[in-house]
């Protein structure tokens, strides 16, 4: 009599349709996650304000930038991350004159209504970047008389 509840629980379990649903050698496991960057101000030190009171929208942009290349000055009107994939960017704040260099691998922050402007090294530089904003709302506003970042 043992024989038949595993016998039912054998052909259940290898019904094709729940099969699917997990896959045949699946298990349930939580993933690994590693922070790359979690922050309340930029990476030049200026902290985070609220957020507007409208509903969010989020962008994810791939940057491709070419070697020895300096983006046009400009701001970030909302905030947000970046990730290095390749390359390297140095960041540089036109008011203070201040830099910091990412390189792969790298995550960093993004400053908020601060002109700056990145800079690439000597080999293509490729970033994820990241931005929470709000609909209508640019994520990136060229200074006066610049060429648009991308």
């Amino acid at each position: 009599m043992r024989l038949l509840p595993a016998l039912a629980a054998t052909l259940l379990m290898s019904s094709p349709l729940l099969a699917h649903a997990a896959g045949p050698d699946s298990q349930t496991a939580s993933g690994h996650a590693d922070i790359l960057v979690k922050s309340d101000h930029s990476w030049n030190g200026v902290a985070y304000q609220h957020y507007p009171a409208t509903p969010p929208q989020l962008t994810v942009l791939r940057l491709t930038i070419p070697p020895h290349t300096a983006l046009p000055w400009h701001i970030h009107p909302v905030p947000n991350a970046g990730y290095v994939l390749a390359g390297q960017l140095t960041i540089q704040d036109r008011a203070t004159g201040k830099e910091q260099t990412f390189h792969t691998g790298e995550a960093f922050t993004e400053s908020v209504n601060d002109p700056h402007r990145g800079v690439s090294g000597n080999e293509q530089t490729v970033l994820i970047l990241t931005y929470s904003g709000t609909k209508g709302t640019p994520t990136s506003v060229p200074l006066k008389g610049e060429k648009t970042e991308y």
